[in-house]
Order: C-alpha cells, then sequence, then structure tokens
C-alpha cells in the first residue's frame, strides 16, 4: 500500500483502484486461455473412443449361403489350417481383422478420457481337427498402432509401448481348444484360449476369453483380455498433457479367418 492509500487521499484511491482493474483483467485473460486451451485439448484427444471390440455381422460375405448354413460344416468341415484374413471389413466400422488397446487417461484441462490404438497389421493361423483348435499363433506389428493423436503415437515408440525397441506382440496358443459340438453359421461360441502372450519383450501365461462365429467359409472371433502394465515392465508416458494413465489397459483382438 502506497503512502498516499495509506492517508487515504484521492490519489491513493486512484491507484487502488488502478491496481485492482488490473489484476481483474489479468485474471480474465488466463481464464480465457484456459478455456480456449481446455477446449483445444478436448479437440485433440477428447471425444468418443470407438466402442469396444465385438462380433459384426459378416451375412455380406459371398461365401455365406442362402440357406444359413457354413458352406464348411459338418464332420471335418472345417478341418485344416485357418489364415487371418488382413482384407475384408473396415477399421472405420471395426468389421475388419484389427488388434489394439484402450486405456484410461487424465488429461489436463479435461479430465478422463479413453485412449484407443488399433492397427490391422496382424498376421497368424488357427489350425481345427475336427471339434478342436490344436493350433493358433497371432502376431501384431506395434509400430502400425494409430489413435486419435499423432502425438500420442509418436510417444509410444520411444516410451510406453516403446514399440521401436518391441515391434511385435504375439500371443500363442499352449493348450487345445475343445469346441464341443460342430458349430452352425452363425451360431457363437464362447471359449477360452490359454497360451503365451509376449508383450514389451515380456512374455507370460494368460487366459483369454474369445468369442467366435463362423460365416459361410470365414470365422470371426474376438477377444478382450485386462492386462496390468506393469507386469510387462511398461511405465505409462505421462507428461504435461497425459497426467496420468491407468495402469490396467485392455488388448482388444477382432480377427477374420479364412482357409488357407
Amino acid at each position: 500500500m502506497t503512502h498516499a492509500a495509506a492517508r487515504g487521499g484521492p490519489e491513493g484511491v486512484r491507484e487502488m483502484t488502478r491496481k485492482t482493474r488490473w489484476v481483474a483483467g489479468v485474471s480474465a485473460v488466463v481464464v480465457v486461455v484456459a478455456a480456449v486451451a481446455g477446449f483445444a485439448l478436448w479437440q485433440v484427444f477428447g471425444g468418443d473412443a470407438p466402442p469396444p471390440v465385438a462380433l459384426t455381422s459378416l451375412s455380406a460375405s459371398p461365401s455365406s449361403t442362402a440357406s444359413g448354413t457354413s458352406s464348411g460344416s459338418g464332420a471335418g468341415g472345417n478341418d485344416g489350417t485357418w489364415a487371418v484374413d488382413t482384407a475384408s471389413g473396415s477399421l472405420a466400422d471395426g468389421s475388419s481383422t484389427y488388434a489394439g488397446y484402450r486405456v484410461q487417461e487424465e488429461l489436463s484441462g479435461i479430465g478422463a478420457n479413453t485412449a484407443v490404438g488399433r492397427t490391422q497389421g496382424v498376421t497368424g493361423s488357427m489350425t481345427i481337427d475336427g471339434t478342436t483348435i490344436t493350433d493358433l499363433e497371432i502376431t501384431v506389428d506395434m509400430t502400425t498402432l494409430a489413435s486419435d493423436d499423432d502425438r500420442r503415437d509418436n510417444s509410444l515408440r520411444e516410451r510406453g509401448l516403446e514399440t521401436d525397441r518391441f515391434p511385435t506382440a504375439t500371443f500363442t496358443l499352449t493348450q487345445p481348444i475343445e469346441v464341443g459340438d460342430v458349430p452352425k453359421d452363425g451360431q457363437t461360441m464362447e471359449v477360452t484360449a490359454v497360451g503365451d502372450l509376449t508383450l514389451h519383450g515380456v512374455t507370460k501365461q494368460v487366459s483369454v476369453p474369445i468369442q467366435a462365429q463362423i460365416d459361410g467359409d470365414r470365422i470371426q472371433a474376438i477377444a478382450s483380455i485386462d492386462v496390468a502394465l506393469s507386469d510387462y515392465d511398461i511405465e505409462a508416458p505421462t507428461g504435461f498433457l497425459v497426467l496420468s494413465i491407468a495402469d490396467t489397459g485392455t488388448i482388444e483382438l477382432h480377427l477374420l479367418f479364412e482357409k488357407a
């Protein structure tokens, strides 16, 4: 407080008024900047995340028969090797083959957000003998994972998933899967696949719940499994914009198979 203000003179009052207006003006600018920054972050990182993985309709497939019965059904009809189909469907609507992650994050100026990254860079095969799946191997090209923002994707190259160091993730079946009765076309099967998941250079045995359907000459399968990042030595890549990331994320798989 100045000597003039202390004396209660008019000059002191005017000086205090100027300071009050200045502080108010600065505060207003800060509020506006924060609001604009928050909106910009929402535009970049916010919005609706893609829905969780789910079985999709394959009824438009030319290999489906009019009677609704799988052309491959029947004893031994599905026997043999099935390869991952990377050409059918669309990633935009979740109907193609893809692998991805889903994790909760806390963003500066926004709050809670669901980060989702996906890739169609999936290869692999499955072998069926009667009603038993004897082999299943899936490999994912982690370097092609893409989310709704390039900065998140670029960060994962050297931090978090470190895809530059660990470019692939794999799942290998270690126990045969007994399906039971030969499924009919369009019938949903629910089985559990026990195998080795290798992620970020760490291999652990996991049990993966799978839903699958046969549609004509194609098999569609989906899987969703929660994994603790710390179990695979993954350090969450936080920073100025991303304040925190949940330690548990979800791996999602949507696989289309065709007879090899």
